[in-house]
């Protein structure tokens, strides 16, 4: 045996986040294995990356496995992965909604699903929550379409739109839409007592008024992640949140073994404030409220695709903290989310208590395919 081997592998950007994308037959069977394969192509454990393809970001450190589909209803499965820069570690607890952008396009273009012009519906099993999710993919000529002039927040230029509806994930990771049954729920943290909101859409997220954790709700990223006391008190009540979700049995096992799930977000009124990425101030009559969403613990540069379904749902649920904060949200449907980069819509629906509508817009491409090699003893020991 050389002392390489090769992996078939595709770079794609999905929405804001960009993802190695592996078909699960070009992995090893042993999970074990496969994921001293995965960890090996994206360089991890390093917090540079530097002898792997990933970039050294936790928006960049993602992984998606396509294959066959285990269930009739669906055209192919996905698994989602969360690779840890600074750790051995694959996070498969809770799905990506902006990598879910870029299966659909993956799929058509591998020939894994039909192309029918001119919209492809695309059926994703997530075997992250089991649940499943439909991407609308504009197609020409049996290929995914992808110029267009669809404008994501976050994302250079435009693109062609992919619509993504996660409806049918409603309780996806916890069984339930309120995990706990209630609209709000009261943490003790050591800061003192903390009103939050659990929603479980997609992925299962926490939300929290802004003024609780003594800030404005409007700070940028650098502001964000050069508080130390504020990421603290985040991931506390992060971690305390899951452990009421079931998903860990402590909180120290919370922060190590399910770090990026459930996501954590801060809500404010809307406001004015000043986009990162261009210097722009974005007017309050330009959203519906403003929030401020953590991923792995640093502040998510624009929003999460699965916070997005999620956060749409939990403003359409009477009484949760996201909900407060929308004074006129019984008279719209699309609801619009003031991010750090700019602004999101997404339309939802919930009645009686089931989600008819957790949709928005998304764009992916492809920017690269080849092969990512490994070193053969690092994996088999030869």
């Amino acid at each position: 045996m050389s002392d390489l081997f090769r992996v078939p592998c595709v770079v794609m950007r999905g929405g804001t986040s960009r993802a190695v994308f592996i078909k699960e037959n070009d992995l090893p069977a042993d999970k074990t294995l496969r994921d001293q394969t995965i960890l090996s192509i994206f360089g991890s454990p390093d917090v540079r990356q530097i002898d792997g393809i990933a970039g050294a970001d936790p928006l960049t450190s993602k992984l998606a496995i396509i294959g066959p589909p285990s269930r009739p209803d669906a055209d192919v499965d996905y698994t989602f992965g969360q690779v840890s820069i600074t750790d051995a570690y694959i996070d498969y607890s809770g799905n990506c909604g902006n990598i879910s952008s870029g299966v659909g396009p993956f799929a058509i273009d591998e020939s894994m699903v039909r192309a029918t012009e001119p919209v492809t519906m695309v059926r994703i099993h997530n075997t992250n929550t089991g649940k499943m999710l439909y991407a609308e993919v504009e197609v020409k000529d049996g290929k995914a379409r992808v110029t267009g002039d669809c404008k994501i927040d976050g994302v250079p230029g435009t693109a062609s739109p992919i619509l993504m509806d996660f409806a049918s994930t409603a309780g996806s990771s916890t069984g339930k839409l309120l995990p706990t049954g209630n609209v709000v729920d009261v943490i003790e943290t050591s800061k003192g007592p903390i009103e939050v909101s659990m929603v479980d859409v997609s992925n299962p997220c926490v939300f929290v008024r802004a003024s609780s954790v003594n800030m404005k709700g409007t700070e940028t990223p650098a502001e964000i992640n050069g508080d130390p006391e504020l990421l603290a008190l985040l991931e506390e009540l992060r971690a305390k949140c899951c452990v009421i979700m079931g998903k860990a049995a402590t909180v120290e096992e919370a922060t190590k073994k399910s770090p990026a799930f459930p996501m954590i977000a801060f809500v404010t009124e809307a406001h004015d404030y000043v986009d990162f990425t261009s210097g722009n101030t974005i007017g309050k009559d330009k959203v519906d409220f403003v929030s401020r969403m953590m991923f792995m613990q640093v502040l998510h540069k624009t929003y999460p695709g699965t916070g997005t379904a999620c956060t749409g749902a939990a403003a359409k649920i009477k009484g949760t903290i996201v909900n407060q904060v929308i004074p006129h949200i019984d008279s719209i449907s699309t609801i619009r989310i003031g991010h750090p980069a700019g602004v999101l819509p997404v339309v939802a629906d919930v009645q009686d208590g089931v989600v008819k509508k957790a949709a928005f817009q998304r764009t992916a491409r492809r920017i690269m395919d080849g092969y990512a090699y490994v070193e053969t003893a690092k994996i088999y020991g030869k």
